[in-house]
């Protein structure tokens, strides 16, 4: 029987925490095969920014996280970032976002699509799990 579990996730917010969140649950979905859709708003945009992913800050008094993701062999960002495109993960940066910070395409990681609220709507109809980070 085919597995046509559709997952959506609103990602806006913008720090460490948020990426493992977003990354974690889209690259779990995706490995056991489930459509996976994700939409960058507001602070989210910093997740695929192609300078911003490399930094994002941890909460203020959980710096020692660090260490933690490190000792525990936790994949970083980029490394997340990387597995869920190559699983096919769907990732829309919010053109309106973008307008409003004076942001391109090209300030993005590549393989990312640009689209408003109504192509996610889109993707997210149809879906059986809808997260928002």
């Amino acid at each position: 029987m085919e597995n046509n579990t559709r997952v959506a996730i609103i990602a806006a917010n913008g720090g460490m925490f948020d990426a493992y969140k977003v990354f974690n649950i889209a690259t779990a979905a995706a490995a056991s095969d489930k459509e996976v859709g994700i939409f960058f708003t507001f602070e989210g945009l910093n997740l695929i920014h192609k300078e911003a992913y490399k930094n994002l800050p941890l909460p203020e008094g959980k710096e020692h996280f660090q260490e933690g993701f490190e000792k525990a062999n936790v994949p970083s960002i980029s490394e997340l970032l990387g597995m869920a495109q190559e699983m096919g993960v769907k990732m829309i940066g919010c053109q309106m976002t973008m307008d409003v910070m004076n942001l391109e395409k090209d300030n993005f990681v590549d393989g990312i699509e640009v689209g408003g609220a109504a192509s996610f709507i889109e993707f997210a109809k149809d879906a059986d799990i809808s997260l928002t980070f």
